[in-house]
């Protein structure tokens, strides 16, 4: 149920931030029962109210405090069992200082511990996301406003994807993000969100059931495409890019196979897509199948289509692949140079 608090014995141990949707009250297990914590509450972007933390092992939950008040605790970062308020967060994040090349003296000190961290990112992520049900990974701008067209787009789309049996993924962020999380939060579907720290503060919205907070942009990148079954991807800017060309190198490349990449918004996209054919294409830096990679549509109906139908071409062949292992009269010669090469 939409809105329900989460139950500790569904993520025991986990390190995510587990919320309700906004406005709604429920029990908590992850509080002890001889807390007198026992409600817990999320509340609408920029909403101030006294709050603090109350935390059990690794699970992180905010319990309200009281109504209409303001926040005294200022600015907040959160590193998994760490809070960082005020003057203690730093003004530069972790992605910063691993790539800055102008601190090379202290390589040799650093990174080697540096390392563990990125290492527990991974474990984290694999750790927490690794029930999930089958998912597509939603992108698109953090500058989309309610009632625009983008939002309007996203959040159809993430309560078609939640009613065809797909959890969403998003960047865990406001704009398209926020509005994909809402669609599949209301259509009664689990909706996820992968954060990631920036200079700015965004945090993770108030529709994410399922969030991470990740320090470093390849560790949160793998966790998109590891547990997606496809990327649906709305009109953005760089990051939007970014995800859109890495699903469409592995594609390509091979790293992952029928991956659906879906565009929608035709309008925003024809200018990219006149160029990759026209020029990209053209002058031979790109193959002439490759656009074939992508579906593009303004139907949210065609483009769950497209993904269910994608999902269901690849059971199909892994099936078939079984029973050709399983029947050895039913290998073909490829098969068979495979099963003599070991």
């Amino acid at each position: 149920m939409p809105g329900r608090a989460p139950d500790r014995d569904e993520f025991p141990d986990a390190p995510v931030h587990l919320l309700t949707a906004p406005g709604n009250l429920g029990t908590c297990h992850a509080i002890p029962p001889d807390s007198p914590l026992t409600q817990i509450k999320t509340h609408p972007r920029g909403t101030s109210f006294p709050s603090f933390e109350h935390r059990y092992g690794f699970v992180t939950v905010e319990v309200m405090a009281g109504d209409g008040a303001e926040n005294p605790h200022g600015p907040e970062r959160h590193r998994g069992a760490v809070t960082l308020r005020r003057e203690a967060i730093p003004r530069t994040t972790a992605d910063q200082r691993l790539l800055d090349s102008r601190a090379r003296a202290d390589w040799k000190q650093k990174d080697a511990w540096r390392a563990l961290r990125i290492l527990s990112e991974f474990v984290e992520g694999f750790d927490t996301l690794a029930d999930l049900p089958p998912a597509v990974s939603v992108f698109g701008s953090a500058r989309a406003k309610p009632g625009s067209l983008e939002w309007d787009l996203a959040e159809r789309l993430g309560g078609a994807l939640a009613r065809a049996g797909y959890a969403v993924i998003t960047g865990g962020g406001p704009g398209v993000m926020e509005a994909a999380n809402k669609g599949a939060t209301l259509a009664g579907g689990l909706s996820v969100g992968l954060g990631i720290e920036l200079p700015f503060e965004q945090g993770i919205n108030d529709w994410v059931d399922v969030g991470i907070d990740f320090r470093y942009f390849f560790a949160r990148k793998t966790m998109f495409v590891k547990y997606a079954q496809a990327f649906c991807v709305l009109p953005g800017g760089f990051g939007t890019l970014d995800e859109l060309f890495e699903a469409l190198t592995l594609v390509q490349t091979r790293k992952v196979t029928r991956f659906p990449v879906v565009l929608l918004g035709t309008a925003y996209w024809q200018g990219l897509l006149d160029w990759l054919q026209h020029t990209a294409s053209a002058e031979g830096k790109i193959g002439p199948t490759d656009l074939d990679l992508l579906c593009v549509t303004d139907d949210v109906d065609r483009a769950v289509q497209h993904i269910v139908e994608a999902d269901l071409a690849l059971t199909a062949e892994q099936k078939a692949l079984r029973a050709r292992h399983e029947d050895p009269a039913q290998a073909g010669p490829c098969d068979a140079v495979e099963a003599s090469a070991g």
